[in-house]
């Protein structure tokens, strides 16, 4: 089911777009801003022309996505990627037309998955930090997702005192041993006001002693991407300083749909074919029994009283809703970002119809993996590989436009 037509959206997957609560969805809906129709199956939905106030609305009504799809590289850029992961980035800026030279990870499992699915890669696996880049030195872009745990508002918020928060000067010092003539940093949202806002701010001073200007962060939304997932991470491009003249940047265009989770697991327009089966962890026999009392798009709240004093404990008594616990997913509706298991009971990731959690492939389709990539390591592994991945299709956008960026370098330089 396509909740982004011609005429309507779905009510819930607006408050999504245009990042309000669904409170204020009614309070607009009271004063007579907005006014709500509904489906054959009474579920809410708002007609898109009284929509156009919207910026976000808007800009997927009038997308160049389309366009954009077309942009090819006016040769052939090199790139190299610290931090490689099991290669959700590199797989899109490889479908964007990067020809990646080198890529680095420290993880084994995520190594030996990019080296099996690209034998032709030149993976480094190791510690950064024992890297000499100048053997890189010309390279025409670098891309990398420093860890972001420091930065992240789920993490100890600890920043650069946090061992893992000093690895951004690795990817600063890649930088300046090679002198690319664009880069690429990406990160979680958190990073923005993290320390009110005194990380950002000492990035920005290192970027602009390295002699590279950084264009405005930008937090990209997932779902505008043809992702049907509501992740969201934060974007970082550097040019460097002397080329900054011949530049011309522009974001990413919204896909002119938003995609939902029936689009990931059945097939359609992202995929050909249903999920393959696949391996998956498994629920223990009560929490099982339990999960099957929610609803799809349900969570704790939804279950009887009692079952949800039993389930939660102690955590019943506190507050904030903690509607990621006993969580199930809705065909209609984008998936909650994935994490590194389906199963923690804080980040439940329940089928929407089966009682387990989500499979390893169905973790990989939100992802927007293609279904021949295949995952190295124990089932754990695979999701965690999964759940750290920028999504493949978020990845191809951003490419677009920094294939586009260097073309624009090139053709006026």
């Amino acid at each position: 089911m396509t909740l982004v037509s011609k005429n309507t959206i779905d009510a819930e997957l607006l408050a999504d777009i245009v990042s309000i609560s669904k409170s204020i969805l009614l309070k607009w809906e009271k004063s007579g801003k907005l006014k709500p129709l509904l489906d054959a199956v009474g579920k809410k939905k708002y007609r898109m022309d009284q929509l156009t106030e919207f910026e976000e609305i808007r800009d997927m009504l009038s997308s160049n996505w389309d366009f954009e799809l077309q942009i090819k590289p006016a040769r052939k850029f090199s790139s190299i990627e610290l931090f490689a992961g099991a290669g959700g980035l590199a797989i899109g800026l490889e479908k964007a037309g990067f020809e990646a030279v080198a890529l680095n990870e420290l993880d084994k499992e995520a190594c030996n998955t990019l080296r099996k699915n690209r034998p032709k890669w030149n993976v480094i696996e190791g510690d950064v930090r024992d890297i000499d880049f100048t053997q890189f030195k010309g390279i025409d872009f670098i891309s990398g997702g420093f860890p972001c745990q420091a930065f992240s508002y789920a993490g100890k918020q600890l920043g650069f005192e946090d061992a893992r928060g000093t690895l951004f000067f690795e990817f600063a010092r890649a930088i300046k041993e090679t002198q690319p003539k664009v880069f690429l940093g990406e990160n979680v949202r958190g990073l923005i006001k993290h320390d009110n806002g005194r990380t950002i701010a000492a990035i920005k001073s290192v970027i602009s002693d390295l002699g590279y200007t950084l264009i405005e962060p930008r937090v990209l939304k997932a779902i505008f991407y043809k992702v049907p997932q509501k992740r969201e991470r934060l974007m970082l491009v550097g040019i460097r300083d002397d080329l900054m003249k011949y530049a011309k940047f522009q974001w990413p265009s919204p896909c002119k749909r938003v995609f939902v989770l029936k689009d990931a697991l059945k097939s359609g327009e992202l995929y050909s074919n249903d999920v393959p089966n696949s391996i998956g962890q498994k629920y223990p026999k009560r929490k099982e029994e339990i999960l099957s009392l929610v609803p799809q798009g349900g969570y704790w709240r939804d279950l009887p009283d009692k079952l949800q004093r039993e389930y939660m404990q102690g955590s019943y008594f506190l507050g904030g809703g903690k509607t990621g616990m006993a969580r199930r997913l809705a065909w209609d509706a984008p998936s909650l970002t994935l994490t590194c298991s389906p199963a923690q009971k804080q980040t439940e990731r329940c089928h929407p119809e089966e009682n387990r959690p989500l499979s390893v492939r169905e973790y990989a389709r939100i992802q927007t993996f293609p279904d021949d990539w295949s995952f190295s390591g124990s089932v754990s592994s695979q999701y965690k590989q999964i759940g750290n991945a920028v999504p493949i299709n978020l990845a191809f956008a951003m490419g677009r436009s920094l294939i586009a960026l260097l073309n624009s370098i090139d053709l006026n330089s």
